[in-house]
């Protein structure tokens, strides 16, 4: 239990970026009405940002 814990808080501003940001970025996108090349999902492009964005704060232990 402990090391599933430990786990998920190493991996905290990953998981934040892409179970937080990801969606949110997916919904501003679809309320902004924006198209996106290349038949680019709302989701995947959120994905992508939440995950870069996650990952960035996550190898330097800062989101800022």
């Amino acid at each position: 239990m402990f090391a599933i814990l430990g786990l998920i808080f190493r991996f905290g501003p990953l998981l934040f970026g892409l179970g937080f940001i990801a969606p949110l970025t997916a919904q501003v996108i679809e309320r902004a009405g924006w198209s996106l090349p290349f038949g680019i999902t709302p989701l995947m492009a959120g994905l992508g940002i939440g995950g870069i964005l996650g990952l960035a704060a996550q190898l330097r232990g800062r989101w800022i």
